[in-house]
């Protein structure tokens, strides 16, 4: 299966995505933003789309010009029936490419943070299970999106933000967290934003973050059986 993804800043990669792809000797390729010489492939050419995160806005066009072009892109993959798969920035790039709302939140959210499932997510049984047990999920974000009107599902809600995922037409994902997080990656993520991070209710210090660096096994294991059930079992 040829895999494609989006990458918006050097230190929000593909993280434990990347070894699960590997694993399942899919091609991998990429786009990638911060290069000038960007290039997006001819949607025939791929089976799914990752979008990953990034520290800026779906808004924010006239600074990232390229974001243009990406939700075009977005768009048509979407339209075409393709695997779509978005983290964080990612998801608010999808969400508001089915014509949802996506704003500055009302709580900005960083660190380790339950999420809990909604009454909704029962319709999609494999992904209700997965999270049945409210698992502690790493979380850097301070804008959100509003649910899809399209009949998209509301699958994940936290204490700060009522949406934190959603499920489309039998293909399309967002998580408005990171699964993908490991040690070194979140090593990066603190590197880059630390700037963000001040005692606000739902921001949590940086020794906060590190010391809750345990919960990336977790994180890893709960990516790991979504794209099992995104890419091959979750066409019900």
């Amino acid at each position: 299966m040829n895999v494609h993804y989006l990458q918006h800043v050097p230190f929000e990669g593909l993280g434990a995505i990347k070894t699960w792809l590997d694993d399942k000797e899919h091609k991998i390729s990429s786009t990638k933003f911060y290069d000038p010489e960007f290039l997006l492939p001819d949607i025939s050419e791929i089976d799914a789309l990752i979008v990953l995160g990034g520290p800026m806005g779906i808004y924010e066009e006239s600074v990232y010009q390229w974001l243009k072009e990406e939700k075009l892109f977005i768009k048509s993959c979407i339209a075409a029936g393709k695997k779509v798969l978005g983290i964080c920035l990612g998801a608010q790039l999808i969400a508001g490419c089915l014509g949802a709302k996506v704003t500055p939140a009302t709580h900005k959210e960083i660190g380790w943070f339950p999420v809990f499932p909604t009454e909704e997510s029962k319709k999609l049984p494999w992904f209700y299970k997965l999270f049945s047990n409210n698992p502690i999920v790493f979380h850097w974000h301070a804008d959100r999106f509003e649910i899809p009107d399209n009949g998209s599902l509301d699958l994940l809600y936290s204490e700060a933000n009522k949406h934190q995922a959603f499920y489309y037409n039998k293909k399309v994902i967002g998580l408005q967290f990171h699964l993908e997080v490991t040690k070194t990656s979140l090593l990066q993520m603190l590197e880059n934003g630390k700037e963000d991070i001040e005692p606000l209710p739902y921001v949590q210090s940086e020794a906060e973050i590190h010391t809750g660096v345990q919960n990336t096994s977790t994180c890893n294991t709960l990516m790991n059986e979504l794209l099992n059930n995104w890419l091959y079992e979750n066409n019900q």
